[in-house]
C-alpha cells in the first residue's frame, strides 16, 4: 500500500473533499489529511488519518513519516513553509492560477503596492511571498483539475465524479447561478440585466448560490422588488453551508455561469479555460447538471454551452434534454483515472534499476 499525505492549509476546503470521497474506496492508497481548523471544520466525516495542522505544526508532522507523495492543495501563502516541503519531499501541487506559478520575484514586489498592500506586505516579511517561484519549481509535479488546462509540464489530476442524484420534477424552472455573488469574478450585472428584461408568464426561479454583500446584495434586494411575482428570486447575505449548496444543487434544473473571462490573482492576470479553472466546471460534473457558460468561453465539453440570447428558451431545451454525465464521470470511472495517474507520479520518483 502506498503512503499519501494531502495538505491543505489555506483555502480550497471545496477540492479537499472531493479528493477525499474518491480516494476512499481505492485500497491500493493509504491517505493521511493535515487540515487546518477553518478547512476541517467545512469538511464533513472526519476520520482517523485527518490531523489538524497549521504552518507551525506542518514541518515536525510530515518528519520520519516516509510518504511515497505529498500532496499540497493550495500555495497561496506559507510560501516559505512549502518551499522546503518541496525541496525536501516527493511533492505535487494543485494549481489554480498558473501564470502566478511563473511570476517573477520582480513582479511579486511590484504587485505587492498595487492591491491589499498590509496583507502582501505580511507574505513578503512573514511568510516567504518571494519563495513562491521555488516552491512551485521544486515541486516535482504540478497539477491542474480542468483536463482542458493539462499538458506536459501541468499534469491533469481527474478528481471530479457524478453523484447518484435523481432527475428534479420541478414545477417551477429551477436555475441555479453557483458561487459567490461579486462582480470580480462573474458578470452579475449582466444576470441582473436579463432577468429584469425577462418576459414571460411562465414560473421561474433565479438561486443565487453564494454570498451577496456590498453593491450586489443591494442590486438583488432592489431587483427582487421590481420584478413580476412569477419570478422568484433565492439569494443569501451568509456564507451557504456545504449541505444548503448541495440541497439546491440537486435541484437545479439548469446551471447558469456568469464567469468573467479575463480575472487576477496577486496581480497577475490569469483567464478561466486557458490559465485557471472555474470552480463551475466541478459543480456541474458533480452534479450532472447542463452549465450554461458565457459566449466567450472556450470549452470542447458537451455539457457547457454557450449562452444564447433568448436564454429563457435555452433553459427550458436544455431542462428538458437528457445528458450522460456517468459515461465519463462515474466514480469507479474517475477512481481508475486517478490511481493510474498517482501510481504513475509515485513511479517517476523511484530509481530505476539498470
Amino acid at each position: 500500500m502506498k503512503k499519501i499525505a494531502y495538505i491543505e492549509i489555506d483555502t480550497h476546503a471545496e477540492i479537499a473533499q472531493s479528493f477525499m470521497e474518491i480516494m476512499e474506496e481505492i485500497p491500493s492508497f493509504s491517505v493521511d489529511y493535515y487540515f487546518s481548523e477553518k478547512i476541517k471544520s467545512q469538511i464533513g466525516d472526519h476520520g482517523e488519518q485527518v490531523f489538524l495542522s497549521d504552518n507551525s505544526m506542518i514541518l515536525d508532522q510530515l518528519k520520519d513519516r516516509n510518504y511515497d507523495l505529498v500532496i499540497i492543495g493550495t500555495v497561496h501563502r506559507y510560501f516559505n513553509i512549502f518551499d522546503v516541503i518541496t525541496a525536501k519531499y516527493h511533492t505535487a501541487v494543485i494549481v489554480h492560477n498558473m501564470n502566478f506559478t511563473k511570476a517573477s520575484s520582480v513582479k511579486l514586489v511590484k504587485s505587492i503596492f498595487k492591491k491589499d498592500r498590509v496583507y502582501r506586505l505580511k507574505l513578503l516579511g512573514k511568510e516567504g511571498l518571494l519563495r513562491a517561484p521555488d516552491a512551485y519549481r521544486r515541486a516535482k509535479h504540478l497539477l491542474v483539475l480542468d483536463e482542458a488546462l493539462g499538458s506536459e509540464k501541468f499534469r491533469f489530476l481527474p478528481l471530479f465524479y457524478t453523484k447518484d442524484v435523481n432527475k428534479p420534477e420541478n414545477k417551477v424552472l429551477t436555475i441555479v447561478i453557483p458561487g459567490g455573488v461579486s462582480q470580480k469574478r462573474r458578470d452579475y450585472n449582466h444576470v441582473f440585466e436579463d432577468i429584469k428584461n425577462l418576459k414571460t408568464g411562465e414560473s421561474i426561479a433565479f438561486i443565487f448560490l453564494g454570498k451577496a454583500k456590498g453593491k450586489e446584495l443591494e442590486q438583488l434586494k432592489e431587483l427582487s422588488q421590481n420584478i413580476p411575482q412569477n419570478i422568484i428570486l433565492e439569494y443569501f447575505s451568509e456564507r451557504v453551508s456545504s449541505s444548503v449548496f448541495d440541497e439546491w444543487m440537486k435541484k437545479a434544473d439548469v446551471l447558469w455561469c456568469p464567469i468573467q473571462q479575463k480575472t487576477e490573482f496577486f496581480s497577475q492576470q490569469e483567464i478561466y479555460g486557458k490559465t485557471k479553472m472555474t470552480g463551475n466546471l466541478g459543480d456541474s460534473i458533480k452534479f450532472g447538471k447542463w452549465a450554461v457558460f458565457p459566449e466567450n468561453y472556450q470549452s470542447k465539453l458537451g455539457f457547457i454551452v454557450p449562452e444564447q440570447k433568448d436564454i429563457l428558451s435555452q433553459f427550458e431545451m436544455l431542462k428538458n434534454t437528457p445528458v450522460d454525465f456517468h459515461k465519463d464521470y462515474g466514480k469507479q470511472i474517475v477512481q481508475q483515472k486517478i490511481e493510474k495517474l498517482l501510481n504513475g507520479l509515485i513511479t517517476l520518483n523511484k530509481p530505476v534499476n539498470i
